[in-house]
């Protein structure tokens, strides 16, 4: 939408995504097969299947494989901004997450693997999905909260202070998990599930994780990013400063990854709803086999 902050530059996301798949580094995609596993893990504890579902711009196959392979879908459809993204196999779908082409109630089931972090709309995004399920119709995604990159945000940022005497954003801000659980609410999500989960993947050096980064398409997207190039004294002085504030005793240092995980199901009258306020026919005095207070 017109009026919504540009904090991303989505254009740039996607080339780079599918720059990633053409050549990717064996094992680059483990976060991204961390949260699918986990996603598919979910949904095979839910007893019933979906008629239509959909992957909505996982970047690979991955979590759309897994979807087909659970039994738990009828029809896998896959969605991404750019066609290259997309796999002959598939049954495919072009477009951007903040402009859904489904219709109202056209879809089952709606998942997605860390792709939701980084759209400019996220209410307007979830309101979108919302309105695409079916009654009953359930959504489930995992995304990078706001822990994420903590550590390398610190270091970049303290190295720029130093050498330019000002810091220009470099790593991608992240939404944290009340704010997110606030927005299923908002997009109108009955029976809300929100949590998280953080693990720690250390590296041999900043070098070598910011090199990982970029082999997946994940460097620095932001709009009011800074233009001057991160030159070799910048990269370097990050990296020494990244060692001596989060290296343990072995020299490796460690990186944070926060997954947050979401769930609604799109309203319907057989849910379990809310008892009206003061409907209930049970003292709490009783339950707890306590005596009222003597006046």
């Amino acid at each position: 939408m017109p009026d919504t902050p540009q904090i991303f530059d989505r254009a740039l996301l996607a080339r780079r995504r599918a720059r990633a798949l053409r050549h990717p580094p064996d094992g680059i995609d483990f976060l991204l097969a961390r949260a699918a596993e986990d996603l598919a893990e979910r949904l095979g504890a839910v007893a019933r299947s979906f008629p239509l579902a959909l992957d909505l711009n996982s970047h690979t196959g991955r979590l759309a494989d897994m979807l087909a392979a659970s039994g738990k879908a009828e029809t896998v459809l896959r969605s991404e901004r750019l066609p290259a993204l997309l796999r002959p196999e598939d049954i495919g779908v072009v477009c951007d997450e903040e402009a859904l082409p489904f219709g109202d109630a056209h879809l089952d089931l709606v998942v997605s693997a860390l792709s939701l972090h980084l759209v400019n709309d996220l209410p307007g995004t979830l309101a979108q999905i919302r309105r695409a399920l079916r009654p009953d119709g359930l959504f489930m995604a995992s995304l990078f909260g706001g822990d994420t990159l903590n550590e390398l945000r610190q270091a970049v940022m303290a190295a720029e202070i130093e050498i330019h005497e000002g810091a220009s954003p470099r790593v991608a801000p992240f939404a944290d998990v009340r704010s997110l659980g606030g927005l299923l609410q908002r997009a109108g999500f009955a029976l809300p599930v929100i949590d998280r989960d953080v693990i720690t993947v250390r590296y041999p050096s900043a070098i070598a994780l910011i090199y990982e980064l970029r082999a997946m398409g994940a460097g620095n997207v932001l709009t009011e990013r800074s233009r001057r190039p991160m030159t070799r004294h910048l990269f370097l002085r990050t990296a020494e400063i990244y060692g001596e504030r989060f290296a343990d005793p072995d020299g490796r240092i460690r990186a944070t990854f926060e997954f947050v995980t979401l769930s609604g199901w799109a309203p319907h009258e057989s849910q379990p709803q809310p008892l009206r306020p003061g409907s209930a026919t049970v003292s709490l005095a009783d339950v707890l086999g306590s005596k009222k207070p003597e006046v």
